[in-house]
């Protein structure tokens, strides 16, 4: 019962991703209909209107918000089974922010100009960082203690931000830094998929070899020790899977936050609570639930189209406000 249960939701989540990149298609400016998309998609590419249309802007700003939202919540996921810690996200917790701080440094410096490659390696480089920091800081303490540690990250990556920004000799490049770290998946192309999906891919393995040791770490550090989980290993695992989701993820879309923290904990009672099973729910959600907050900000009526940042964050705060209201007792013990 529960296996054919799972198989029903992971095939719904399946259903809503998909129905939810067509609508990504479908959805623009343009007034390009369906038919229209569908006949430049089988004559494979040219040069018409239509044809650019899709091959240059709503392919590939679908496949990245499906990319990008599947990899936030997979690794969040990962991080609060990982740090058994019910607040744990990547933006949260700091990992946005240093990855953010990676990809600036590429942007500011000019790498990113010179080598294309740049941008995502130093934006993966900062969210290892960050994990890394966040360990140490936080290894024995509880929920508060955690929170505490991500707050110190993000402020420092955040003041070194605004320090690159401050000393930007050119302000419209400036200015074009603050527009990208507010999150959006618009005008990106075909190179940004290619020269980021290897990353998006290598990551989602290693964290998908993490699920069998995330369910034997929900009985216990100790118990998880005696089945024979090797924690460094584990460990390591999480923190590169967990960085190059979130670095290569950063490096295209800005700031994006928290998917990581409200698509598992909307899916996990709906899995039993088993990490395993958590993980490709969470992907499948975090995709369903990117690309539809990306159909919606090109829906609503604006002088400038929405970043797509600010509209997760006003999902997310909310709910991450409920989820410290509903945790308060846990902090004294």
């Amino acid at each position: 019962m529960i296996v054919r249960s799972y198989a029903g939701l992971l095939a719904t989540l399946g259903c809503l991703v998909l129905l939810a990149f067509i609508a990504s298609l479908a959805v623009g400016p343009s007034g390009v209909g369906l038919g229209e998309l569908g006949n430049a998609l089988r004559d494979g590419g040219g040069t018409g209107p239509v044809s650019l249309i899709l091959w240059e802007l709503r392919l590939p700003r679908a496949l990245l918000g499906g990319l990008i939202g599947a990899s936030l919540a997979l690794a969040g996921a990962c991080l609060q089974g990982y740090l058994r810690n019910p607040l744990a996200e990547p933006g949260i917790i700091g990992i946005s922010s240093a990855s953010a701080l990676g990809a600036v440094i590429a942007i500011y410096t000019g790498l990113a100009l010179r080598y294309p490659i740049a941008l995502p390696l130093l934006a993966i480089t900062g969210s290892v960082i960050a994990v890394l920091a966040l360990q140490t800081l936080a290894r024995a303490g509880n929920a508060l203690t955690l929170i505490l540690a991500g707050v110190a990250i993000s402020s420092l990556c955040g003041a070194l931000t605004s320090l690159a920004l401050s000393m930007s000799p050119n302000p419209f490049a400036s200015l074009e830094i603050v527009f990208w770290l507010l999150g959006s998946i618009t005008d990106r192309s075909m190179t940004q998929v290619w020269l980021v999906t290897p990353f998006v891919i290598g990551g989602w393995v290693l964290l998908a070899m993490t699920a069998r040791p995330l369910d034997a770490l929900s009985l216990g550090t100790e118990t998880a020790a005696s089945l024979g989980v090797n924690m460094s290993r584990l460990r390591l695992l999480v923190t590169l899977g967990a960085a190059c989701c979130v670095g290569a993820a950063t490096a295209v879309s800005g700031v994006i936050g928290f998917v990581g923290l409200v698509v598992p904990h909307l899916l996990r009672p709906l899995v039993g609570y088993q990490p395993s099973r958590l993980l490709p729910a969470s992907a499948l959600g975090g995709a369903a639930l990117l690309l539809g907050a990306d159909v919606l900000v090109r829906l609503i009526a604006t002088q400038n189209e929405l970043k797509l940042g600010v509209v997760t964050a006003l999902v997310g705060v909310p709910f991450f406000f409920y989820l410290v209201f509903r945790s308060r007792p846990a902090y004294g013990t």
